[in-house]
Order: structure tokens, then C-alpha cells, then sequence
């Protein structure tokens, strides 16, 4: 949908876009083709779409997918989205926040352009749910995209959260020239698959220990560590045992690492 037949749209329906809920709308189409080609959609797919919008890559994921459930909290675009989409009969429109959704899918894959706002929470979310996606396409803010994707030794508590679960990668840079209204900042397309939860190991104690260590990013972990009650000493044995130095900080630790770590020190 282009810039002129969008705001025409809103102003049929008496709507301006609502910061609030950081309402962006995409412009490009390019960039909508992007976002279906690295989805790999398939006719025996079922999607799963947060923030629809107005519905423009809505439209487009139903073409290439068996069914499309798509999330819009915003009350006052639900009715636009009916009229949109009223040809398809492989969408399911649904009024609701994702955070408060109940939700009951299996086999699911996730295409979203997330509100800058709701990033981090909205990947954990997913991922540490008992019924994580088969993987996750996702239009956000470059600066988070590359916070997740980033590697030793400038790993942050973000990264080490999805990298625990998932294997992250940026598809593309986006401009901000591609939304309207025109954001401050430009976006990346970030593909997460090979989803799954890890064995054998506590996920509640090991990001106990995680977080612990990121608390204080200059200090070193074994110090961090010192805060939730494991020994400077028996840190730095683990450490050794890791192959890291006495005075490693916790960026500098990858996933396999802090897993290592985890099992040494708990």
C-alpha cells in the first residue's frame, strides 16, 4: 500500500495513527516482499501475525499459508481490516493485546513488524513459552536487532535470552524512509528459527545466574556472581574450567559458555 492510499484510508475512517501503540505503517512493498520470501511459507502453514496493521502484508501472507491468525489491539483498525480482508477466508482477525492472548496453536510460524516498545518482552515471551513458534520473521527497530544478534565480547542480557533458545540472524537493513509516519529510527528483518527449549538444564536458576552476571556489565562475573550468594573463588575455578580468564566480564561469554558455567558453578 503506498503513502496516498493509505492516509486516504485513515481519513475515510477518521483515524490517526496512534503513537501510543507505535503505529508505523510499512509503504514499501519491497520490504513486504522481503518479509514473505525469508518466511518460506508453505499452503499446510499456519501463521501467526501480530500487528496487522492495515492489513497490507496481511494479505500477502494468506496468498502462500493455510491460515493466518492475525492480532490487532488497536479496536479502531478492526474495521478497516474487515473490509481489507473481507475476500480471504483464510483469516482470522482477533481484537486483542498479544501480551493478555490466549494462546492455543501448534505448528505455528510468527511474521510481525513489532512496535519498538514491545520487542524484547514480545521474543521472550515466544521463546520461553511450552509452545515456542517453528520460527519467527520480524520487522524491528535495527538497534535491538543487532543487540540480539551480536557475539562476544559485546553479548547483553537480550542476546544471551534468544541465543539460549533460538539461532537469530538479520536478514536485511530497513530505512525509516519505509514507514509512515516516519519513525526515528531505521528497522531491520530478523529471522529466529531452529527453535527449541534446551535439555537437562533449569531455566529459572540459569537466568538467575545470567542476569546476576549482567547486573554490573564492567565488573567482573566474579564479582557479579558474588550478589546471589556463589564464591569469587568457585567462580574463577569455573571460569578456568570454561577456558576463560579470572576476570571475565559477562559480555564476553557466549551461550555455550554461561551453559558451561551454569552446570559448574549451580
Amino acid at each position: 500500500m503506498n503513502i496516498t492510499n493509505l492516509k486516504k484510508l485513515l481519513k475515510e475512517h477518521n483515524i490517526e495513527p496512534n503513537k501510543r501503540l507505535g503505529q508505523n505503517f510499512l509503504i514499501d512493498n519491497n520490504i513486504v516482499e522481503k518479509l514473505i520470501k525469508n518466511a518460506d511459507i508453505s499452503k499446510d502453514d499456519t501463521i501467526l501475525e501480530i500487528g496487522s496493521g492495515l492489513g497490507t502484508l496481511t494479505k500477502e501472507i494468506a496468498k502462500q499459508a493455510k491460515k493466518v491468525i492475525t492480532i490487532e489491539k488497536d479496536k479502531k483498525l478492526i474495521e478497516i481490516l474487515k473490509e481489507v480482508l473481507r475476500d480471504y477466508e483464510n483469516i482470522e482477525i482477533i481484537n486483542e493485546d498479544i501480551l493478555k492472548y490466549k494462546l492455543d496453536l501448534k505448528n505455528y510460524k510468527i511474521i510481525a513488524n513489532i512496535p519498538y516498545y514491545l520487542t524484547s518482552h514480545l521474543i521472550r515471551m515466544f521463546l520461553e513459552s511450552n509452545n515456542p513458534p517453528q520460527e519467527m520473521i520480524l520487522l524491528m527497530q535495527k538497534e535491538v536487532a543487532q543487540r540480539i544478534c551480536t557475539k562476544p565480547p559485546r553479548m547483553n542480557l537480550l542476546s544471551v535470552s534468544v541465543n539460549f533458545y533460538a539461532n537469530p540472524k538479520i536478514i536485511s537493513y530497513i530505512s525509516k524512509n519505509c514507514f509512515w509516519p516516519l519513525p526515528k529510527v531505521d528497522s531491520a528483518i530478523i529471522k529466529i528459527n531452529n527453535i527449541k527449549k534446551p535439555e537437562k538444564i533449569d531455566e529459572k536458576k540459569f537466568f538467575q545466574i545470567v542476569k546476576a552476571g549482567f547486573s554490573s556489565p564492567r565488573k567482573q562475573l566474579a564479582n557479579n556472581l558474588q550478589n546471589i550468594n556463589i564464591p569469587r573463588e568457585q567462580t574463577k575455578k569455573a571460569l578456568t574450567q570454561c577456558g576463560l580468564p579470572h576476570q571475565a566480564r559477562a559480555q564476553e561469554l557466549s551461550v555455550d559458555d554461561w551453559i558451561l558455567l551454569f552446570h559448574l558453578i549451580k
